[in-house]
């Protein structure tokens, strides 16, 4: 590309300069105080069920009581926006790790300076794959066309030349432009630079799932309140009493805070991929990922470790090694930042090789359709063209010989069959006529396979992910590295075989039992996604802007380490490291993150149905609550604590898909719910029957009861094995631990109780929840296994 004048661009302290004055490169998004945001929480509907019963305590003179809820309001309210806080602050971060970076002149040099620190006046390169940062003006151009449709909603290429103006967000698919940014940040006429991390806005089977459930345990609460307050009413219970207590049972028994735990749960898992080098940009597509059985993947980066070295130099004719690596620097010197350039540089340096003294007249970028580069040189007062890419296309540019071609064709095969990927050099002096180059040699290209990539790949097969490599080379290099990957099958499919069977018309064993597709052009990637959609939960691999389209059409699109600006900003998930490593982490920890889900759902259903429904039973018959109100509140206070925690908590899974069925977590849900309610009704017999204690007795027996045996589900509601065989984490052993001694002292000291129990009764109502859990484990086994013997 040729360089801008000296005097184009900016130094260092005009943009200083500029940076006050308008500021950075970026829509910032409306800031919201930590003190506005925490004031808004008290708006929220538990808040405002909890200062309505505040309300009604003090209208029914029970001062204490009133006070009493709006201090637990307070320390919930501290408890989940201290937690909420974090989450967020950690996504904040997020966004800047996901800043990009272009070629800026700066200090009359070419600088990686973040989109974000762009400023009007600056001079900014723009290739293949780039996004458009801030609105500009085109200073010059080469076949510069751009895609709009971000901005316009036209997707047709658009052409555009020196002089023509270019908005933010539009993205570069052909060609190179020089940009002289005019507007930034709040100022463009349209579109962002930085790809922030975006917010749930979609959701996900799971979420739509226990919402679904919510609303149903919401008309149950609902049902059973107004049932409970007609037969109160019947027996001339006081109003305000009647209304205190509903209103307690809604806050206790009704999961309205399960959006709020669940979008923290998400967050935190969010935050938790990112420190494997996995960064999420749609939430929702969390439930895809944990479901992917299929993963389409390219080989460079991913498979093998991108470490571009020339492995050896083949001379043809009277050149020699020196004079094709010489040259081949000059080929390179436009577009100094591909790994093929840089392995060519490194080569070079090695062998004490210099570059020759030369202008560069013209420069054509290789693409996807030329494969190859054309740099016109001018050196020594001679002109010629130099021709570097894939060796079958600068062939047909050279006039050879049946016999020169023959030991061409077999020299690239030798290469391909020990798995060296090849390009190929020529030098033309006649620039007007295409195919009479001279063949100067050929360059073997090595990219090591990652040490853990075989290891990954059958760890991936043998947990019901069938792993497919697609790949641009050819069938004896796609053979080799299969080979050493060890993937448990063999098959090679070229893209001539493709041709044969029918894209359209594959079948899921050609997904299954091949381990690579060779010489697959980016036309015919998307093809193969969309095929394999058809059976398959598909998520594909990609770096170039060529790879949108197959990358738009899977179920998760994995923007690469080195991906192209456009990929990133577009992807589901981008890696911040390459190798196959990291997106088994991605797959494995989008599991833990739906796995802690289903255990806080399982567990906050199996609650409130258990809680509704006793104190229904328990309130028709003896015609009033067998808790008070601020039992009622403590109870949820103290649920919420552990609840928290979850989001924290350690989980088993397995990468192989297991299709989650809404009926089968509430038949799960209800199973526990139904062993609660049969235990705490046998409790409340025995007592009044059989022990013969007073009412307040009881109720204090009763909220120490609910409390421990709700917090000893949680250890059997989150794992599918006996609970004690696989423990949580610290954190909820810690919160359940110390809510339930909060519960025992409060009942031993008969602090905010009705009555105060005795030590024998505290140790009686303990071994009874630690049967029933006993008993809740038992039921759990036989329903697993009832299930999976179908």
């Amino acid at each position: 590309m040729p360089a801008p004048p000296p005097s184009s661009g900016l130094t260092s302290q005009e943009a200083a300069q500029r940076l006050t004055i308008y500021g950075y490169n970026e829509i910032a998004a409306k800031k919201v105080s930590f003190l506005v945001k925490y004031g808004k929480r008290f708006i929220s509907p538990i808040s405002l069920m909890l200062l309505t019963a505040s309300g009604l305590s003090f209208f029914s003179h029970k001062i204490f009581d009133a006070y009493f809820i709006l201090l637990l309001l307070l320390l919930n309210q501290i408890i989940t926006a201290w937690q909420e806080h974090k989450a967020d602050t950690a996504i904040q971060k997020l966004n800047h790790r996901l800043e990009t970076k272009l070629q800026v002149l700066r200090d009359h040099l070419w600088q990686a300076i973040s989109t974000r620190e762009l400023v009007p006046g600056d001079l900014v390169k723009v290739s293949v794959g780039s996004v458009i940062p801030a609105d500009g003006k085109v200073t010059e151009a080469y076949k510069f066309e751009l895609n709009e449709s971000a901005v316009t909603g036209e997707s047709l290429p658009k052409e555009k030349n020196s002089g023509d103006q270019v908005v933010s967000g539009a993205y570069v698919i052909s060609g190179w432009a020089l940009i002289e940014v005019v507007a930034t940040g709040s100022r463009t006429y349209f579109g962002k630079t930085l790809l922030s991390v975006e917010k749930i806005n979609k959701q996900s089977l799971l979420e739509k799932d226990i919402l679904t459930i919510s609303r149903f345990l919401t008309l149950v609460s609902f049902a059973a309140l107004l049932l409970l307050t007609i037969v109160l009413l019947l027996h001339q219970a006081p109003i305000l009493e009647i209304l205190t207590l509903d209103l307690s049972l809604v806050i206790a028994g009704v999961p309205i805070s399960l959006p709020t735990v669940m979008t923290l749960i998400i967050e935190l898992g969010v935050v938790e991929l990112s420190k494997k080098q996995v960064l999420v940009r749609r939430l929702s597509s969390l439930q895809d990922l944990a479901n992917v059985n299929l993963l389409l993947t390219d080989k460079t980066g991913t498979l093998t470790t991108n470490s571009i070295t020339i492995h050896s130099v083949t001379p043809f004719g009277k050149t020699n090694i020196t004079t094709v690596l010489s040259l081949a620097k000059l080929a390179c010197q436009e577009d100094p930042n591909s790994i093929i350039s840089q392995a060519v540089f490194r080569k070079s340096h090695h062998l004490h090789i210099s570059k020759d003294e030369a202008s560069i007249l013209h420069f054509t970028a290789a693409d996807s359709d030329r494969k190859h580069s054309t740099t016109a040189v001018k050196m020594k007062g001679k002109t010629f063209a130099l021709e570097f890419g894939a060796p079958q296309v600068v062939a047909k540019l050279c006039k050879l010989t049946n016999n020169q071609r023959h030991q061409f064709e077999q020299e690239i095969n030798n290469l391909a069959r020990r798995g060296y990927r090849t390009v190929a050099l020529a030098k033309n002096t006649k620039l007007k006529s295409r195919h009479k180059a001279q063949l100067l040699g050929i360059l073997a290209i090595s990219d090591r396979l990652r040490p853990e990539a075989a290891s990954v790949a059958n760890y991936l097969k043998h947990n019901g992910i069938d792993m497919t490599m697609v790949t641009g080379d050819n069938r004896a290099i796609a053979q080799e590295i299969a080979s050493q990957l060890r993937f448990g099958k063999h098959t090679i499919v070229a893209k001539s075989e493709l041709e044969a069977i029918g894209l359209k018309k594959l079948k899921a064993e050609v997904f299954t039992t091949t381990a690579a597709f060779a010489e697959i052009l980016p036309k015919d990637k998307y093809e193969l996604v969309v095929a394999a959609k058809k059976y398959f939960t598909v998520a594909s691999t990609g770096d170039g802007i060529n790879d949108l389209p197959a990358l738009k059409a899977a179920n998760i699109s994995i923007a690469v380490a080195n991906a192209v600006d456009i990929l990133k900003a577009t992807a589901d998930i981008v890696l911040l490291s390459n190798g196959i490593s990291v997106i088994k982490d991605a797959l494995f920890e989008s599991k833990k993150i739906f796995a802690r889900l289903y255990s806080y759902s399982v567990y906050r259903i199996s609650e409130s149905l258990r809680l509704i429904i006793t104190i229904l039973i328990l309130g028709v018959w003896y015609h009033t609550y067998p808790l008070t109100p601020i039992q009622l509140i403590l109870l949820a206070i103290l649920n919420d604590i552990p609840i928290i925690s979850l989001a924290f908590d350690r989980v088993r899974v397995s990468l192989k898909i297991q299709r989650d069925k809404l009926k089968h977590r509430f038949a799960l849900s209800t199973l526990f719910g139904l062993v609660g309610v049969f235990n705490s009704l046998l409790l409340f017999l025995i007592l009044t029957q059989y022990a013969h204690l007073s009412w307040e007795y009881i109720q204090t027996i009763y909220f120490l009861k609910l409390t421990i045996g709700g917090h000893l589900l949680v250890y059997v509601a989150r794992t599918k094995k006996i609970w004690f065989s696989y423990l949580p984490s610290l954190p909820v052993i810690i919160t359940t631990s110390i809510t339930q001694l909060i519960a025992t002292i409060l009942a031993a000291t008969g602090l905010f109780m009705p009555a105060k129990i005795s030590l024998l009764w505290i140790g009686l109502t303990w071994l009874w929840c630690l049967l029933w859990m006993q008993l809740s484990e038992l039921s759990k086994q036989l329903f697993y296994k009832k299930l999976n013997s179908r």
